[in-house]
């Protein structure tokens, strides 16, 4: 009898409230029973596991039926927000040098280098693996969720079937809102998956094991923060020339808050792609960017690269001159380029920035175990920003134009 006036109250309540909603009685129970958060834990995990499995074949989907019904001539707007990427992801490398001259941290390397991890060790070698992403197996490309991958194979595809029948054509545009209702449908479960993960990482973290980094933390996530709040929408303004923060407020709730419980660039693509959607943006050019976005825009990461890199040379006693803080800036963003879409995916990519200092491997390893140590924050609130950015800079672009009155490819 109850349950039909419940669900009548659900659907009526939207979705950013269930959320909210979800997460208050997430930090509830962690607080109140945290023996019981392991029972609640497998919703967070299906709700990921879910966003994972559908996001790879979503991405392929949409991009080819996007560009083999692409008029010729018609412009996609991406270039514009690539140049959004590039500019934002700098700004944030530049926000991180220049906190943690100000605010320096110090670490107490005294954790074992961790051998099973592997960090590249140039910038090139970032490089040669995204060229070796471009060109992977497309069935191996879906199955490890190989975005650089499945993307150029949707374009290439996209491409050639643009000169495929009306019908075929057709049946893609089919393919696509039939994959999109599925992924509506795992949204709707967000409130649940939310949950789950809040129980879990809360009981998980607790206050002792961050309590001895909060000065660090207060760094990285004052970074972000500062960006979310402050440049982004300074860019944003620079784009649309009126008040940006309705924008910015919007993604940071509707795609920010889920990216920081699931900790996955990745996984919050489908949840970027129906905001997009429901900001009217036109798909053409958000169902390349968003999923472009979520493997190279990566602001949280370049703040993340730069304030430990800076950290472990406080520490040694290194100083870092302009010049080199510059390179930093640049290296920084470029390796945040490289991080995958995946929790924890910047960590590995700290000894490269090291390098620039001279610190060594053992030492820089022992930095990366102090990123997985504050990863239940950093690496939550770096997925935070991401993510948020990519269709904050994704629909500024798109404003840009429409207020332009031209187009850009």
């Amino acid at each position: 009898m109850l349950l039909s006036p419940l669900l009548r109250l659900v659907q009526r309540t939207s979705l950013v409230a269930q959320i909210a909603v979800a997460l208050l009685a997430g930090l509830a129970l962690a607080f109140l029973a945290p023996g019981a958060t392991p029972y609640v834990a497998f919703l967070g995990t299906l709700f990921i596991s879910a966003l994972k499995a559908v996001a790879p074949v979503l991405v392929l989907v949409l991009v080819m039926a996007a560009i083999s019904n692409h008029v010729p001539g018609e412009a996609t707007g991406i270039r514009p927000v690539l140049l959004l990427y590039v500019a934002g992801t700098l700004s944030a490398a530049v926000v991180g040098v220049v906190a943690s001259t100000w605010w320096p941290s110090t670490l107490t390397l005294q954790a074992p280098p961790q051998a099973e991890l592997a960090p590249p060790g140039a910038v090139s070698e970032v490089l040669v693996n995204v060229a070796k992403s471009l060109v992977d197996n497309p069935v191996n490309a879906l199955l490890q969720a190989n975005y650089i991958g499945i993307l150029a194979w949707a374009v290439g595809l996209g491409l050639a079937l643009r000169h495929a029948s009306a019908g075929t054509r057709a049946v893609l545009h089919d393919g696509a809102q039939a994959v999109t209702a599925i992924i509506q449908g795992v949204i709707r479960c967000a409130p649940l998956g939310i949950f789950g993960l809040v129980a879990a990482t809360v009981a998980e973290a607790g206050e002792q094991a961050l309590r001895g980094y909060g000065h660090l933390l207060a760094v990285l996530v004052g970074c972000m923060v500062f960006v979310a709040l402050v440049v982004n929408p300074l860019i944003v303004w620079w784009c649309i020339r009126r008040n940006p923060y309705p924008l910015v407020l919007t993604c940071l709730r509707e795609s920010g808050v889920t990216a920081f419980f699931t900790r996955s660039s990745a996984a919050n693509i489908p949840i970027n792609l129906a905001l997009a959607r429901r900001l009217g943006l036109p798909q053409e050019t958000y169902s390349i960017a968003i999923p472009l976005g979520a493997t190279i825009n990566m602001a949280g990461a370049a703040i993340t690269i730069s304030v430990l890199t800076l950290a472990a040379a406080h520490t040694l006693g290194i100083q870092a001159d302009m010049p080199t803080a510059l390179l930093l800036c640049v290296v920084a963003s470029v390796c945040a380029t490289g991080a995958s879409g995946v929790a924890g995916g910047s960590l590995l990519l700290i000894p490269l920035a090291c390098s620039l200092f001279g610190i060594g491997n053992d030492l820089a390893m022992q930095v990366v175990a102090v990123g997985f140590i504050i990863g239940i924050v950093q690496d939550s609130a770096e997925t935070a920003l991401n993510s948020s950015t990519d269709v904050l800079f994704t629909a500024a672009a798109s404003m840009m134009q429409e207020r332009r009155g031209g187009s850009a490819t």
